[in-house]
Formats: C-alpha cells, sequence, structure tokens
C-alpha cells in the first residue's frame, strides 16, 4: 500500500485545515491518522474502519471529523478549532480498527504533512 498524504500547512489558532490521504496499491481497510510534535512521540489522532467507524483520541473529539471515500480510496481528516498545540507532523497510515476502538497501525506509513498553528 503506498500513502500519499497532503492539505497542511500554517494556519491561525481557531482556524480550519483539512488533510486528505491518498491510498494506492491495494485496498485498505482502516486507515487513521497519527501525528508527532517535536520531540514527542508518535500518537494516534483518529482512525476510520472500511465500514465508517470512527475513534478519535480525547484532545481531538468534538473539533477533528475523519472520513473516507471508498470509490476514490481516499481518507479525510476535517480539522476545525485548531490550537498551537495541534502544531505537528500528520502522517496517515493503514490499520486496524477493532470495534473496542482500539487503532493497530500496520507498517504503511505516508509522508507526513506538516500542520503549524500559530496562536
Amino acid at each position: 500500500v503506498q500513502l500519499q498524504a497532503s492539505g497542511g500547512g500554517l494556519v491561525q489558532a481557531g482556524g480550519s485545515l483539512k488533510l486528505s490521504c491518498a491510498a494506492s496499491g491495494r485496498s485498505t481497510g482502516a486507515m487513521g491518522w497519527f501525528r508527532q510534535a517535536p520531540g514527542k512521540q508518535r500518537e494516534l489522532v483518529a482512525g476510520i474502519s472500511s465500514g465508517g467507524g470512527t475513534a478519535y483520541t480525547d484532545s481531538v473529539k468534538g473539533r477533528f471529523i475523519i472520513s473516507r471515500d471508498n470509490i476514490k480510496n481516499t481518507v479525510y481528516l476535517q480539522m476545525n478549532s485548531l490550537k498551537p498545540e495541534d502544531t505537528a507532523v500528520y502522517y496517515c497510515n493503514a490499520g486496524i480498527l477493532q470495534a473496542s476502538g482500539a487503532y493497530y497501525p500496520l507498517p504503511y506509513w505516508g509522508v507526513g504533512t506538516l500542520v503549524t498553528v500559530s496562536s
């Protein structure tokens, strides 16, 4: 699976951005967005199953929306009410999302896209 992420950029606090991740090579199951801020570990932001079930980390609930277009094999992350602490490199991933909400990344990663939120 090849993953290509796009849509990052610079935005002011309170603004919005929408990330896209196009998958190619084979059909994907669950997909997820991770982020890694400077000096921090990579963390899961949101995951979505092939059927549309979703899971979010607590810090983005109510602000971010993950969605997918199975025909285009593309997953999106709509990010609203952005905060400076959302600044990070965002990566898309193909993985497994269990009904419990637990997401397990498989070794398929896109090149990250940088999101910078200014205060």
